[in-house]
């Protein structure tokens, strides 16, 4: 499988004066293959939504590197960056309401991108827009009608409808189904996974729930303050979790399938998720950690590999297999 997007170290700061910032992504790295779906979980304050905006140019990059097809990308966008890489990497926001403009009608909200980046004629629009109405299971006449007139569901149908008219190559999907209800999440997440098959789309998915990633995700990694701590294929990092963060996260999440039998006792994290403006020395996860040692108050883990290469975790646990 060939790399569609990749970061190198990514790491994006917020400035709060008085010398203060907010570590919200620090020195991240993830590979991202062609058609591939990654999955990234976290408690809220992790970093995931800072990192997929700072992936797509929506942050600008405090420093480390986005590259897109061998093509580094610039630390801050300028407007004609934007127009050029509007097409090729789209964004499907969290909460389908606030993410729509409610003086615009339906039909100008998905036909946006057509107006703004393609020489496509105003009726050529309407068919497209049309089209895609049609494949996010809404129907034609919708587009005369305005945002508050639909339910969750559907609006969530229009973003991701206004995402994917340009057809982009790769999409970060911030937390898509968290703003809806359960018995509509499973149709949200049926539609990107047939988009996903039929666009041969590249995904960055980014969701709370463990049991979901782990359905719609090729490989999932796991954020904890600002870093990653673990990557691997979803089914392996959801069934055989390593980092002690990963296995507590898993524990903690609802089965929703009262079949599934799970090896370990259901639990809840303990303590709250330190201050991104102060990070903790060491391992960050340390102060909330049942494992922890005291070489992970003050000596921060790298991520590395186990015997499976493929397989990536930061913590002290498995500093033995680092070879030499």
């Amino acid at each position: 499988m060939s790399t569609l997007v990749e970061a190198k170290e990514l790491t994006r700061f917020f400035d709060m004066g008085r010398d203060q910032r907010v570590h919200a992504v620090e020195k991240v790295s993830l590979t991202i293959g062609e058609k591939e779906i990654v999955g990234l979980v976290g408690e809220s304050g992790s970093g995931k939504s800072t990192f997929g905006k700072t992936l797509l140019g929506l942050h600008d990059k405090t420093s480390g590197d986005v590259v897109y097809r061998g093509e580094v990308l610039p630390s801050k966008y300028s407007p004609a960056d934007f127009q050029r890489l509007a097409a090729k990497m789209q964004m499907i926001f969290q909460d389908p309401y606030s993410s729509l403009n409610p003086r615009m009608t339906v039909g100008e909200i998905i036909g946006e991108g057509l107006r703004l980046h393609s020489a496509a004629s105003i009726e050529s629009v309407k068919e497209q827009v049309a089209e895609w109405l049609r494949k996010v299971g809404l129907q034609p006449d919708h587009m005369s009608r305005y945002p508050h007139e639909f339910s969750g569901g559907q609006r969530q149908r229009i973003g991701i409808a206004r995402a994917l008219i340009l057809e982009p190559e790769f999409v970060v999907c911030d937390e898509p189904i968290s703003a809806l209800d359960v018995s509509v999440q499973a149709q949200v997440i049926n539609l990107l996974g047939e988009l996903k098959e039929s666009m041969g789309l590249t995904l960055l998915f980014i969701a709370h729930d463990l049991s979901m990633v782990r359905y719609v995700s090729d490989r999932m990694a796991v954020m904890y303050l600002g870093s990653l701590v673990e990557l691997g294929k979803a089914d392996e990092v959801y069934f055989d979790p390593k980092h002690p963060y990963t296995e507590i996260l898993v524990g903690s999440n609802p089965e929703p399938d009262p079949n599934l039998e799970r090896s370990r006792p259901s639990t809840a994290i303990q303590g709250e998720i330190p201050s991104p403006v102060n990070v903790p020395a060491g391992c960050r996860f340390a102060n909330r950690c049942p494992k922890a040692m005291d070489v992970c108050r003050n000596t921060t883990p790298e991520l590395i590999a186990l015997e499976d290469a493929d397989r990536l975790v930061a913590c002290h646990l498995y500093s033995k297999l680092v070879p030499g």
